[in-house]
């Protein structure tokens, strides 16, 4: 299931935004991007995204800037001594060469001193962020997850349809397989007792019967309505009940006697596939 969530706040470091992105993935699959600073937080946004997500591949990133709120980031005493004594160097090695300006200063590494980093709080405002930004993400996966599960409950009634009409079309095949078996029989000239046609008729049909999965496809159908009824975590679930539906749909196929009741089973089979592939998408 796909969905976006972005999160930010201020801390006395800066702003520290979250951005998740999911797409859909039939397992749990993270990638981090985090800055270098706070690459101490990945294990905790790592536990907090498997906890609510079970299918996805999730990008997470975090990112540490300015903002209003940074504090000011004082002087270095100890890295502008040392700036100024290899200037003094270079400038008697190049005497020719410009000196250094108050910016080039400034932005020499390590001449502004970072503030030190109070990791429990920036633990807590990461843990509040990863909050915020997976109730955003888990809102929308589930407005698309209603979605989906309306598109499912559709096919199912379709599906439904299409049992009732193998149901109907059962009997009929069957008589009409048997006339068609006897008559050839009959016309090669068989030398078969009329029980004995009767008998054999008998044993084919019985393998032909295709009670048992009709019942299991109604009741599979059932099973997957109660499931999203119920709602929660159901791709899995669901996925096993596709197969399970594609099973007897083509046990259905081979069994088939006319093409009515062929055209009913490969009409239900296209009907299964669309949900397969809708279900590998849900949570």
């Amino acid at each position: 299931m796909t969905g976006y969530a972005a999160a930010s706040a201020q801390t006395p470091r800066g702003t520290l935004a979250l951005e998740l992105r999911a797409v859909n993935s039939r397992f749990l699959e993270l990638q981090f991007r985090i800055a270098e600073e706070l690459r101490a937080a990945e294990p905790l946004l790592r536990e907090l995204i498997a906890a609510r997500l079970a299918r996805g591949k999730v990008d997470c990133r975090l990112a540490l800037g300015g903002g209003a709120a940074a504090a000011p980031r004082p002087l270095n005493a100890q890295a502008l001594a040392e700036l100024k004594r290899l200037a003094g160097e270079a400038a008697g090695a190049f005497p020719q060469a410009a000196p250094l300006d108050l910016a080039d200063v400034l932005l020499w590494p390590g001449v502004l001193a970072d503030a030190p980093v109070d990791e429990d709080a920036m633990r807590a405002a990461v843990q509040a962020l990863a909050r915020r930004a997976l109730e955003e993400l888990c809102a929308a996966r589930e407005r698309e997850g209603a979605k989906l599960a309306a598109i499912i409950l559709a096919r199912v009634a379709q599906m439904r349809e299409r049992v009732t009409q193998a149901a109907l079309l059962v009997p009929e095949a069957i008589a009409a397989w048997k006339a068609r078996v006897a008559a050839r029989l009959r016309e090669a000239q068989v030398a078969l007792e009329e029980e004995r046609i009767r008998a054999e008729l008998a044993v084919q049909a019985a393998r032909s019967d295709v009670d048992e999965e009709l019942t299991r496809l109604g009741a599979h159908l059932s099973e997957v309505e109660r499931v999203l009824a119920k709602g929660g975590a159901a791709g899995k679930r669901l996925d096993f009940l596709a197969q399970e539906l594609n099973r007897e749909a083509n046990t259905l196929a081979s069994k088939a006697q006319g093409l009515a009741l062929a055209d009913c089973a490969l009409e239900l089979k296209l009907l299964i596939e669309q949900v397969r592939e809708q279900v590998q998408n849900i949570e």
